[in-house]
């Protein structure tokens, strides 16, 4: 699974999943923080669409925390102020980084929080597209 899926389903997904997968690799591996987990802000970047220029939109309150095992950089970066789960995402990081075997028993995990999130999203559209009203079939 490629990093940045990983983190999308990690971020979106149960924190108990990050938090699982966390603890698993601090019971046997010392993690070295490098930076805390602390708050920051970041621009936002978007491409304008009709001319293709690009420009700032604003900024996103993030927490970020940097963390190294067996001597790998591990980076965690999420919206709003969640430490916890910034400080998890290191630890993650760093593990995939520094591929520690524990790592590969965690791809059939994600792959089902990713199946989970599906389904939620599936049943929320659902939700949403019942309250859809066919203007084309309305005789005026």
């Amino acid at each position: 699974m490629l990093r940045k899926k990983r983190t999308e389903v990690l971020i979106k997904g149960s924190a108990e999943v990050a938090v699982r997968l966390a603890q698993e690799i601090l019971k046997i591996y010392p993690v070295r923080i490098i930076e805390e987990p602390n708050n920051s802000l970041v621009m936002v970047k978007v491409r304008e669409s009709a001319q293709r220029s690009l420009f700032y939109l604003g900024e996103v309150f993030i927490t970020e925390c940097k963390v190294m095992i067996a001597g790998h950089l591990g980076i965690g970066l999420v919206k709003g102020p969640e430490p916890e789960l910034g400080y998890n995402l290191a630890i993650i990081d760093a593990a995939y980084n520094a591929n520690l075997p524990e790592t590969k028993d965690w791809t059939n995990i994600l792959l089902l929080e990713e199946v989970r999130l599906q389904e939620e999203c599936e049943a929320l559209k659902n939700k949403v597209l019942k309250t859809k009203v066919n203007f084309e079939t309305m005789d005026v």
